[in-house]
């Protein structure tokens, strides 16, 4: 995808794999990657505001241990020596994650998070830590503690968020794969309104501890420019940890569960293209138009449906995600609440007034839903898919866009938070520009466990958009 913008860098293709060759062969080094992500994420967050600390010699101690491996031959995984961020949310043994917030600690994590603690694992070379907005709450990147998280295609428009500066470093080249969060649109919305893919697996896909005070609407994902890329990152971070309770004894379809090269060919896709709330921007429903027009002509069957109890999601996932932020402002000291972001607080007072009656209410009904997303499929679509988000960038530094009637972020992100609440996997993947310039997504879903063929699908549509051009 062109960009007039010069903080998107050319489009130069799937990363992993070239990356792989090339340092297999020696005609390139995780040293060299690492001192050019390095260098590329102090060039764009002087404006754009991506990330939260940046560990140069940390990185390239790591990247200099890879390459000794991929010189006798022996790298630890395919993403060995990939620079990759970590989002201001995870825990970072060596690090101080302060979860976006003045509040909480600055003494460095001891330990890594299970899927930090994966990557590590796998030789992926940390770069830094990527900006979020205050304990993730909204699906924008701004706040108190660390300011605005601008668009690099136009640095006047919102980055999305919870994961902003995570999509932002994808899109400028600031590191090639990027863990992100995702509560209610938080990898997906950042990764629409930047241009790149990102993925909301299967809820517990990726082990998460500790728990998230938000509960189980709440994943950990790969986000990266290219869906191709996605894959091998999640194969790293996948898999039993029993430090999370909530990941259930279950197992998933394999991520390595063969996929056909023509992945809509007779596949029978869902069209999902009115939210439970909001609206749908008029440029976003041409887009969606076009790239529908797209699936058929890579031989999907397309048939428009209504989500199951639209009417009722949008008070469920409040009801889910305000007592989520009314536990979590109780880990912050009375005395330092006036630092936290006035939205945040507005947020938790509205779940502490909810009663435990309503919390368990919603979380039935929220039963009721996703047994119905379930059923739907495996009985009636391979896929559904709608836009990656409802409207395009709007301006940075607001919740809501001007002048749109709306109070609230997840009102606007209709075609998110209901994924979250019924836990399938959700890829978005750039579809195409808006006239202003900014790129417009295409959201695909698939059935729980199949996290493959969902980004077998995504990279199938984006290959189909790259030979199109």
């Amino acid at each position: 995808m062109a960009s007039k913008s010069p903080f998107v860098l050319p489009d130069d293709g799937p990363r992993v794999a070239a990356l792989g060759r090339a340092f297999a062969s020696g005609a390139a080094s995780p040293v060299e990657e690492t001192r050019a992500a390095l260098d590329r994420a102090q060039a764009i967050d002087p404006e754009l505001n991506a990330f939260v600390s940046i560990d140069r010699d940390g990185a390239l101690a790591a990247a200099t241990a890879s390459e000794v491996r991929w010189r006798a031959g022996k790298p630890l995984s395919p993403i060995d020596g990939i620079p990759t961020t970590l989002k201001d949310i995870v825990r970072v043994k060596g690090w101080a994650v302060r979860y976006g917030s003045a509040t909480t600690s600055d003494t460095p994590y001891e330990d890594d998070a299970p899927a930090v603690a994966r990557l590590r694992a796998a030789g992926a070379v940390f770069i830094g830590l990527t900006t979020s907005p205050e304990f993730g709450w909204k699906a924008v990147t701004d706040g108190p503690a660390h300011g605005i998280t601008r668009n690099p295609w136009d640095p006047t428009l919102a980055s999305g968020g919870s994961s902003g500066g995570a999509a932002v470093a994808a899109a400028c080249g600031a590191g090639v794969l990027h863990l992100g969060t995702d509560g209610g649109g938080s990898i997906r919305v950042p990764a629409a309104f930047c241009g790149i893919a990102g993925l909301k697996p299967t809820f517990g896909r990726v082990p998460a501890y500790p728990a998230s005070s938000f509960g189980t609407v709440a994943h950990l994902g790969p986000m990266a420019r290219h869906a191709a890329d996605l894959a091998p990152m999640l194969a790293a971070m996948s898999g039993r940890d029993l430090a999370d309770w909530a990941q259930g004894a279950g197992t998933l379809t394999a991520l390595d569960a063969p996929t056909p090269a023509a992945i809509f060919a007779g596949a029978r896709v869902g069209v999902w293209s009115t939210p439970p709330c909001g609206f749908v921007d008029p440029r976003v429903a041409a887009a969606f138009a076009a790239a529908l027009a797209r699936l058929e002509a890579l031989g999907a069957r397309l048939v428009p449906f209504t989500l199951p109890d639209a009417d009722r999601l949008t008070d469920v996932f409040e009801k889910h995600w305000f007592t989520g932020a009314a536990n979590r402002l109780t880990q912050v000291p009375e005395e330092r609440r006036g630092a936290v972001d006035p939205g945040f607080l507005e947020v938790a007072a509205a779940g502490a007034a909810m009663s435990a009656v309503d919390l368990v209410a919603a979380q039935v009904a929220r039963a009721d839903y996703g047994s119905k997303m379930d059923r739907l499929l495996a009985e009636s679509f391979d896929f559904v898919v709608s836009p990656g988000a409802a409207i395009p960038p709007f301006t940075a530094g607001r919740e809501v866009p001007e002048g749109s009637g709306l109070t609230r972020w997840h009102q606007w992100a209709g075609f998110s938070f209901p994924i979250n609440l019924s836990q399938q996997p959700a890829a978005v993947v750039p579809s195409a520009p808006t006239p202003e310039g900014p790129p417009t997504s295409l959201q695909i879903i698939g059935a729980r466990g199949a996290d493959a063929r969902v980004l077998a699908a995504a990279s199938a549509f984006e290959h189909a958009g790259a030979v199109g051009r």
